[in-house]
């Protein structure tokens, strides 16, 4: 596409750095402008066109045209002469000889011109010795030079550039493309080996441009090929791929164009941030969320067809390249599918006209742990077969029964579920997967599509079965090996999350697709039971672990009339525990691991019980009494000594800590010399999966507000907090505390946060600044702070959630509420999902009561104002 003349005219007359950037803002102006009107291919070559004639003009201006002996040459990107808004201008100066001073001093104001504009460069003066000693030991420097084309200067250096390039060939076909491989890997391994992050990168990600643009190098390397469309004649591509190609390349083209607008700057990473706004430049409007998804499903569909091009071609080129490497014999399979080395095959494209063998095929890579991948003939022939299908695959009667003996099979759900999810093989059988490919979740602590989510939960069921990985998973290991039905466990995970995006409770439109999809596939009505049940409650013990007292033998006796059996508590303890961690690679931790352990052992221990016979509240005492008492004898402390400490305790105290606690805390105690003062301990060993500290004080109303700024100034998470009186009016605290990372404290830290404890006690009116370090990353997710006043179990108790945007010393405010409230504050629960707070208190009024409904009243308003206040 032409330039428009008026910007020609003012780069012809512009001579000062003000004339540039004129230039400079008209033709971004113009750039934008024309975005909506013509296509991307055009707008990318005008802006290399313009740093052509830009380059072309300073070139003149900083004297270097009166050089003979240098070349200016565009590589990369620019070589090739594809230019996003703000991609790195990339350029090499070849010089016949190491430049004199009065060439290096033009060489500097030549580049300083061009960071005086603004523009990033990559830039390097090099001999061509020099070049050719880089291109031995660097494939970038060798790729971008397949790319390079003269812009300024001497045309015979720069042939002679040429010839180098085509008579030295340093990096061989092979080495060249097992190097440009490798690359992919290590990339594809930074993106966590998947596409469909949330925020993906548009050119590193796989099934990204860079993807595309390995192809064309290795092409161009091997086949000297110019263009794509050359590879038809060479035999790699069929017309209708080669098109399919084209159209991807505009597709990623175009969502990078307006990433770059959107961001104004060098930005491929397509952050939430700019989502709405490269949305709407795109066409999907501007409706905020709505759009975005449209967006980021046509972005996940194009990246998976551009990685699965890329994985058939690269194959493809390896059969022709690495000829003696690949050169296998097949090994028959059966009479339709064959093994050559690493890969299957079918014997006949018409093998999959008969659908079921397609499963057949998976149902091999399952048999055969040697199988990897899938042969290139192999993967086009079911390409196409899955493009043409007419229907969905399930609704063949033979594909069915091979898909259940493929989720029954020991191996099925390893690598033959994921190469199925990676070729849209699960998608062309169940039509709800189709729905969440791609889809969208902004829930702020979601690092991956649905589909992707739900592809990650199964890989974690399959861990479970891996005698490798038991360590990882030590009850769910142990667990699934009396399991008599497995595949149903896998059947919850695929349909756990299969309804969101729909509208409503999706674990309830799950369990009706989950119910229905049993049936048609023969389960009996109590199988089909189970499975239902398992994906309408996904949900519910990560939702009991995190913001309920599981110490608490009503919540225990709650939950576990809801599970109802064992059987059940087995299979959502495995599910739940594979759903967390396939959630965000940073949202699992020890606390949370240890969190459900006890969930579920506490929860198995009433089952066997007897839901009719619940654990006396007395009898739970006496037993933890006697195991943390036993355990403080062993440490030499009299009898007497520990029945005068715990004499001070309420009954609450016994119930709400573990007998682990217990005995630590206790133990602390034991060696203060003054009860009648203040005493600070921060564990260092994790109990529990984080960091336990204890704080024992007199009662003073304030002090929990103290205590919270305290750790917060000191940038560690509170996980739990535990707060309870004493017979004798002192006060006890502890708080499960992790890292930022999810972590345990280190030694130094606690000690660090148990002086900076000890300070704030000994001196109640020092003040505590925690700087307020808000990420304006989620600001488009319009979270609005929520406060709920609940009844209690205990009558003269209430519970409130809160749930507001996590900023540094929102803990503090809360509780600053709650002191000009005058209230008590009786336990807490702290729990961060993403950017998210959901805080759980149980509260009294001054006088250990209930609220009554005009307090209820001022302090959610009272709430609300300071969290709006602190959250806008």
């Amino acid at each position: 596409m032409a330039l428009p003349n008026k910007l020609k005219t003012l780069l012809d007359s512009a001579n000062s750095l003000d004339d540039f950037k004129d230039c400079s803002a008209y033709f971004y102006k113009w750039l934008s402008n024309e975005f909506s009107k013509q296509p991307v291919k055009h707008l990318i070559r005008a802006r290399a066109e313009f740093v052509d004639l830009l380059l072309q003009k300073l070139y003149v201006i900083t004297s270097l045209n009166k050089h003979d002996d240098i070349a200016l040459i565009a590589v990369g990107g620019y070589g090739r002469g594809e230019l996003h808004p703000y991609s790195d201008i990339d350029f090499l100066l070849l010089v016949r000889s190491e430049p004199n001073d009065q060439l290096k001093e033009s060489l500097g104001q030549f580049v300083t011109h061009l960071w005086d504009l603004g523009l990033e460069i990559g830039h390097s003066v090099r001999t061509h010795e020099q070049v050719l000693e880089q291109k031995k030991q660097d494939v970038h420097f060798t790729t971008s030079l397949l790319e390079c084309r003269l812009i300024s200067g001497n045309e015979l250096e720069f042939e002679r550039l040429k010839s180098h390039i085509i008579e030295t060939p340093i990096w061989r076909s092979e080495e060249f493309f097992i190097a440009k491989v490798d690359e992919q890997k290590i990339r594809r391994k930074k993106c966590h080996g998947t596409a469909y992050n949330l925020e993906p990168n548009v050119k590193e990600n796989p099934g990204g441009l860079r993807d595309l643009q390995t192809i064309f190098w290795v092409a161009k390397k091997h086949f000297h090929a110019e263009t794509l469309r050359e590879l038809i004649s060479h035999g790699y591509l069929t017309h209708e791929e080669y098109q399919e190609l084209l159209e991807c390349i505009e597709n990623l083209w175009n969502i990078r164009f307006a990433l770059h607008l959107a961001a104004g700057r060098n930005e491929n990473r397509l952050l939430f941030d700019y989502q709405p706004h490269a949305a709407e430049l795109l066409g999907f409007g501007s409706e905020g969320k709505a759009s975005v998804e449209r967006m980021m499903k046509r972005l996940f569909r194009i990246m998976s067809r551009v990685r699965e091009m890329n994985q058939m071609l690269l194959s493809y080129f390896e059969q022709s390249i690495l000829v003696d490497q690949v050169n296998h014999k097949p090994q028959p399979l059966d009479k339709n599918f064959e093994r050559v080395g690493n890969r299957i095959q079918v014997t006949d494209p018409s093998v999959f006209f008969k659908r079921e063998h397609i499963f057949v095929l998976f149902e091999h890579i399952a048999d055969n742990p040697e199988i990897t991948d899938i042969e290139p003939n192999t993967l086009r022939t079911m390409r196409q077969v899955r493009r043409r299908l007419l229907g969905d695959l399930q609704d063949y009667a033979g594909c069915r029964d091979a898909f259940l003996r493929l989720i029954k099979h020991p191996n099925g759900m390893g690598r033959a579920f994921t190469l199925m999810h990676k070729h849209g093989i699960i998608a062309a059988y169940l039509p709800q997967w189709r729905n969440i490919f791609g889809q969208m979740q902004f829930d702020l602590f979601h690092a991956y599509t649905v589909d992707e989510h739900t592809h990650k939960l199964i890989n974690n069921i399959y861990k479970y079965f891996d005698k490798n990985k038991q360590k990882d998973f030590p009850i769910c290991s142990e667990i699934v090996t009396r399991m008599d039905k497995p595949e149903l466990l896998y059947l919850a995970g695929i349909f756990h999350d299969i309804a969101k995006g729909r509208g409503g409770d999706h674990s309830e439109l799950g369990a009706v697709d989950a119910s229905t999809f049993c049936k048609v596939h023969g389960f009996s009505n109590s199988e089909a039971r189970l499975v239902a049940w398992l994906v309408e409650n996904h949900l519910l013990m990560s939702v009991t672990a995190q913001r309920k007292d599981i110490n608490d033998p009503n919540v225990i006796a709650e939950f576990a009339s809801h599970v109802k059996n064992e059987r059940q508590l087995d299979y959502l303890y495995c599910l739940t525990v594979a759903d967390i961690r396939a959630t965000n690679d940073n949202l699992w931790n020890d606390w949370k691991n240890t969190l459900l352990r006890e969930l579920y052992l506490h929860t198995q221990r009433a089952l066997r019980a007897g839901l009719e016979n619940p654990m006396d509240m007395r009898d739970q005492i006496r037993d933890k009494k006697q195991q943390a008492k036993h355990r403080l004898i062993e440490l030499g402390f009299e009898e007497s000594q520990i029945d005068f400490i715990w004499s001070r305790f309420k009954a609450n105290y016994f119930t709400g800590f573990s007998e682990q606690q217990i005995s630590w805390q206790s133990e602390h105690l034991l060696k203060v010399k003054d009860l009648n003062d203040f005493s600070v301990i921060v564990g260092e060993k994790p109990l529990h999966g984080g960091t336990q500290v204890f704080v024992y004080s007199p009662y003073e109303a304030s002090l929990f507000a103290k205590l919270v700024s305290v750790i917060g100034s000191k940038k560690a998470q509170i996980q739990h907090a535990q707060v309870m009186t004493t017979k004798d009016g002192f006060v006890v605290f502890n708080f499960v505390i992790l890292e930022q990372d999810g972590d345990p404290v280190s030694v130094n830290r606690a000690r660090s946060i148990r002086k900076g404890i000890e300070s704030i006690l000994q001196d109640p009116k020092k003040k505590i600044r925690v700087k307020k370090n808000r990420s304006h990353r989620f600001k488009d997710f319009n979270i609005k702070p929520k406060v709920i006043v609940r009844p209690h179990a205990r009558e003269n108790r209430n519970l409130i959630e809160i749930q507001a945007i996590d900023i540094p010393g929102l803990l503090t405010k809360i509780a600053e509420v709650f002191q000009a409230n005058s209230l008590h504050i009786h336990a807490a629960r702290i729990t961060t999902v993403g950017e998210r707070a959901e805080d759980f208190f149980v509260i009294s009024n001054k006088d250990y009561q209930a609220l009554d409904e005009d307090h209820k009243i001022e302090l959610q308003r009272d709430l609300m104002k300071k969290l709006n206040a602190e959250t806008n």
